[in-house]
């Protein structure tokens, strides 16, 4: 199978580390000149799309391209993959499978109620309802095409390198409490896990929930992380008074609890990290965090 992947990122990064070996030939977009450098020292093809220009042998490579993932973003009110390449891959001969990665914030705030994916997205913020936009024109392009497109709505993100021990390590992280607040996670290697049970199974058009079974106040993953690592965790700092950037500030803006039943029963996913306590322990054990004091 040759995957061709648009924004070869964190996320797409952590899902070649685990299944790299499934594939015969494997590409993907960067922004610069630079890092399409230092992709091709690890063994990849990488060509340059930076949302406007954009390296012409991209086209070559979609119409070789079994499966295409998408995670780069909105660009203002468009997506800058389909307003450059919606043809060369709806056109594409091989291709059996698009996954476009998203978020879970396109449901916007549910009080902390549950939202699975049948529950209409109510995006509240620019950036959300950019996404929602995105995925209408992604499933668009899936309805008449002989391949199928997934969507991908993830939970925040945590992994090896950025999660909340290297927080605590680096004396970065904050406990910041905001009463009834909850936030779903999810480990890299569950979405890698899902994207790849996805394409062993593609359905067309569907939509999947990428979330942990727990969703829980951040405050308290901040203090298990600084319970594994013996240290004393940070102060609780009430959201009022917490000093924050305004991207920050907007994600407590959505309160609301993710339903993951999808994939478990549509993908026969069982998720290696369920909460974010099995998570940590698991990047704990494997080093990360785990730094000289000064």
């Amino acid at each position: 199978m040759n995957l061709f992947v648009f924004g070869l990122g964190y996320s797409a990064h952590q899902f070649l580390n685990l299944h790299r070996e499934r594939f015969k030939e494997i590409g993907g977009t960067v922004r610069s000149l630079e890092k399409a450098r230092a992709i091709e020292a690890e063994g990849l093809q990488a060509y340059v799309f930076d949302g406007a220009g954009y390296d012409p042998r991209i086209r070559d490579q979609i119409a070789r391209a079994d499966a295409i993932l998408v995670s780069v973003p909105p660009s203002g009110e468009t997506d800058p993959v389909l307003e450059h390449f919606s043809q060369a891959i709806a056109s594409a001969p091989n291709l059996r499978w698009v996954g476009y990665l998203s978020t879970v914030g396109v449901y916007g705030n549910a009080d902390g109620g549950w939202v699975d994916e049948t529950t209409p997205p109510n995006p509240a913020t620019t950036r959300s309802r950019q996404r929602i936009a995105a995925e209408r024109e992604w499933l668009a392009l899936g309805e008449s095409a002989p391949f199928s497109v997934q969507i991908f709505r993830l939970a925040g993100i945590y992994g090896p390198g950025r999660n909340a021990l290297v927080k605590v390590a680096d004396g970065t992280a904050k406990r910041i409490v905001k009463p009834g607040q909850v936030f779903n996670r999810i480990h890299t290697a569950d979405i890698a896990q899902v994207l790849m049970a996805s394409m062993e199974r593609p359905s067309r058009n569907a939509i999947y929930n990428v979330a942990d079974d727990e969703p829980g106040p951040p405050q308290d993953v901040i203090a298990y992380a600084a319970e594994l690592l013996g240290r004393a965790p940070p102060p609780e700092v009430p959201f009022e008074d917490a000093d924050q950037t305004p991207m920050a500030r907007a994600f407590y803006a959505d309160n609301k609890r993710v339903r993951n039943a999808r994939i478990k029963t549509e993908l026969g996913v069982a998720l290696r990290y369920p909460t974010y306590r099995e998570g940590l322990r698991a990047l704990f054990e494997s080093g990360d965090g785990i730094v000289a004091v000064p």
